[in-house]
Parts: C-alpha cells; sequence; structure tokens
C-alpha cells in the first residue's frame, strides 16, 4: 500500500511506493506526519515544484462495513484501500438500554426523566443516530482522504438495488417504483437475502440459480417474495413441486424458507434511509460526484475477475471503472469506530440507582484513553516491547492492551505514537 505525501506546506503530493517513503525518510528529507493512513512530509518540496496526478476517492457504503479505495486515473492503480467498520448496532444498544432504565423509574414512582415524545420536531435532514453515526464516518474519511491525497473526483455507489433497471426504459412516474427487479439487480438482491447460500440444503460455494419457491406453472409469480436462491441439485429435484412437498420431511427448513421469502432487507433498507444524505453531503466538498448501482457494481468486478471485498467493491464503483484495475500488493487498512468516549456522564447499577459520575477531564500527565502508545518496561513481570491502546486512570497505572494481553503500566514507561481519534486500526 502506497504512503501519502505532503509538501512542507502540508499541501498534498502523489502518494509514493513505500521504499521510496523509507528512503526519504532514512535520508532526512522527510518526517513522519501521520502512521494511519500513513503519511510523510517532504522538507524540500512544494506543489509549485512537484507534478501531481488526478485520482478519484470511490465509496461503497455499507450497514456495517464501508469499503473505501483511492484510484489513480492515469495509471488505473488502487494505491490505498480503506475498511470502515461502524459501530451502529453499539449505538442502538445503548439507546435501548437507555430507554429501558428510565421506564423503569418511571414504573417505580422514582425520580425520573419525564417522557418527550410529542412535543419535538425533528430537524429537516435528521437521521436516526444509528444511521448518523454511519454517514458521520463516512463524511470523515472522506475528508481526510482529502487532506493527504490530490483527489479531483468522487464515486458512490448510490443505490443497492434498482428496481427497474433494463426492464422498461420508457417508463415514466409512478409506474417506475411498481416494476420488477431485473438481471444483476435481482440476482444480486437475492444473494443478500438469502446468505448466499441454498435454500434448500444451505450449500456454499456453489453456483446458485434463481429459483421459484412457488412454480409459475402453479400459479406463482415473479415478485422477490415468491424467487430464493438454490443449487442446481435442489432446483432440478424440486421442479414444479409445491414448497410444503418438497420439504415435506425437512418442516424446519420449510418454516425458515417461508419466514425468509417475507423478510425485509435490514441492512439494504438501512443502506437506502442514509444514501441521498450521504450523497449530498458529498457534493458538498464541491468534486463531480459520480454514483453507480450495486448492479454495475457486481458487473466491472466479475468482468474483471476480482474477488469480491469491501475495498474491492469500492474499486469497482461506477462507470469511470477502467478495463484493467491494479490490486498488487494492497492490503487495505480496516478502520473500527470506537466513539469519543461516554457521552452519558452519570453511571447507574442494574436497578437505574447512580453508582458514579464520570469525569470530565480527558487528559492525565499527557495521555489520553485511545492513544496509541510504544511501551519499553525494563524489569519485572511484563519486562520488554509492546504497542498497544492505553485506558488512562486518574493516578500513574494506566491500562495496556495489546493483541496477546492486557496489564498495567507505568505512563514513564510510555510513548504516544498515534493520538486516540475515535477510530482503531489494524491491517
Amino acid at each position: 500500500m502506497y504512503a501519502f505525501v505532503l509538501d512542507k506546506n502540508l499541501e498534498p503530493l502523489d502518494p509514493c511506493h513505500p521504499a521510496r517513503a523509507r528512503k526519504l525518510l532514512n535520508n532526512g528529507r522527510a518526517r513522519v506526519f501521520k502512521r494511519y493512513p500513513f503519511t510523510i512530509v517532504l522538507l524540500d518540496r512544494t506543489v509549485e515544484d512537484s507534478v501531481t496526478h488526478p485520482h478519484r476517492l470511490k465509496i461503497d457504503p455499507g450497514s456495517k462495513v464501508t469499503g473505501m479505495a483511492v484510484v489513480q486515473e492515469q495509471s488505473y492503480r488502487v494505491t490505498h484501500a480503506l475498511e470502515i467498520e461502524h459501530r451502529t448496532e453499539q449505538i442502538k444498544n445503548a439507546l435501548d438500554s437507555r430507554r429501558a432504565l428510565r421506564r423503569g423509574r418511571r414504573n417505580r414512582k422514582l425520580r425520573y426523566r419525564k417522557r418527550r415524545f410529542l412535543n419535538r420536531i425533528c430537524p429537516e435532514g435528521w437521521l436516526a443516530p444509528s444511521f448518523e453515526s454511519r454517514v458521520a464516518n463516512v463524511e470523515t474519511w472522506v475528508g481526510r482522504m482529502i487532506r493527504v491525497c490530490p483527489i479531483s473526483a468522487l464515486s458512490m455507489e448510490l443505490v443497492r438495488f434498482d428496481m427497474q433497471k433494463m426492464q422498461n426504459p420508457e417508463i415514466r412516474g409512478v409506474e417506475y417504483q411498481r416494476g420488477e427487479l431485473f438481471g444483476f439487480e435481482v440476482k444480486e438482491y437475492l444473494l443478500q437475502k438469502w446468505e448466499r447460500k441454498c435454500a434448500y440444503c444451505s450449500a456454499k460455494e456453489t453456483p446458485l440459480e434463481i429459483e421459484h419457491i412457488q412454480a409459475l406453472s402453479k400459479g406463482g409469480s415473479n415478485r422477490v417474495s415468491n424467487l430464493t436462491l438454490a443449487c442446481r441439485p435442489c432446483n432440478q429435484a424440486k421442479g414444479n413441486k409445491p414448497v410444503e412437498a418438497f420439504l415435506k420431511k425437512k418442516p424446519d427448513v420449510l418454516k425458515q424458507v417461508l419466514a425468509q421469502a417475507l423478510a425485509p432487507l435490514k441492512d439494504a433498507a438501512a443502506v437506502n434511509s442514509t444514501r441521498w444524505e450521504l450523497l449530498r453531503r458529498l457534493k458538498g466538498y464541491g468534486f463531480p460526484v459520480e454514483t453507480g448501482t450495486g448492479g454495475r457494481t457486481k458487473f466491472n468486478r466479475k468482468l474483471r475477475n476480482i474477488p469480491k471485498t469491501h475495498w474491492t467493491d469500492a474499486a469497482c464503483v461506477g462507470a469511470s471503472t477502467p478495463e484493467r484495475l491494479l490490486l498488487k500488493g494492497v492490503r487495505p487498512l480496516i478502520v473500527k469506530a470506537k466513539g469519543h468516549g461516554r457521552r452519558q456522564r452519570c453511571r447507574t447499577d442494574r436497578y437505574g440507582f447512580p453508582i458514579a459520575h464520570a469525569p470530565s477531564q480527558k487528559f492525565f500527565m499527557g495521555f489520553q484513553t485511545g492513544d496509541l502508545v510504544k511501551a519499553d518496561i525494563p524489569s519485572r513481570k511484563y519486562a520488554g516491547k509492546y504497542t498497544g491502546r492505553i485506558a488512562i486512570r486518574y493516578r500513574p497505572s494506566f491500562k495496556l492492551s495489546t493483541l496477546e494481553k492486557s496489564f498495567d503500566v507505568h505512563p514513564k514507561y510510555l510513548k504516544t505514537i498515534h493520538r486516540a481519534d475515535g477510530y482503531e486500526y489494524r491491517l
């Protein structure tokens, strides 16, 4: 993966190969500016002295993970890739917990906060907190990429499933919403809905075919609620039999198939709920924004024989995808949203009674919870060198967490290498 480069005025230059970055650092011509994403500052270069090339930032928004890829538009090389893991479920669970605590206090006739749901008006563009977190994460990282790379255009997967793509190009108005899914769109929808496995035998890693739960010859329809995925043996064995007769000896599978057929696609619905707000915020950066569908993304990826991951999906978004993408040597930076601390200042026990108040002070002895540090411990049980994250206490004994273990350490043995910014990183 390439390293980002800034000039001495902190203006973005073209990313460089890691070997080139090491050479510049060893020769004293550059300094490390940021570890994640890895960025160096050239001490003897400005934008006027250099030649920069346009780069395109491509985004594949997801409910749980969003993929990003930076593509150099002349060489078609993917210079950087990200996978951002959102914390939407954590936010939802925290709000559910808070609501339960408040409801319990009201029922027990204790001191409580009155319910407020009829006297509040949501502002225009308001999103649920879990949705807002997802959009804000993407917006944050788009801004960070623009600051360290000469981005000239953006591409975004706007819709995961196009309900009428290529079915009837002349359709207009409300009729557009009454069409049926078609082609790559319907297949991709079903792959997501049925978790990429055969509905009847749960076979994975095998070619799957679109199957009518109730056969067309028996009065079935082409509606998505009547479609599933099946492997070739199951598809041929079922034929036009009623699904109840075919799965007569598998009542649990029958119950699951009938329930899943009518189940909504929760993750796709969440992405669709935030897509227009994300597009509006991306346009605010002043760059041209290209949009595409999930079916187009999959078509581009299959045509180029690229394995499916979040960041490769991002690299294949939109019509701007070149015939040949250079992906060799790219390892995505995994970015996990962790939040910036406890917003609820009063902590309660399981009965809803206050037990502690979180201190307002965030720093102690120059450190903050979430800082990535290097520890050089000279003696005793944990003697050695470690790299990990710390949780501060308001005394000289911090908790250091590494991949292998966690233990207490005195801050005099610590050196900060990346300040806490609300995200956790790994390669």
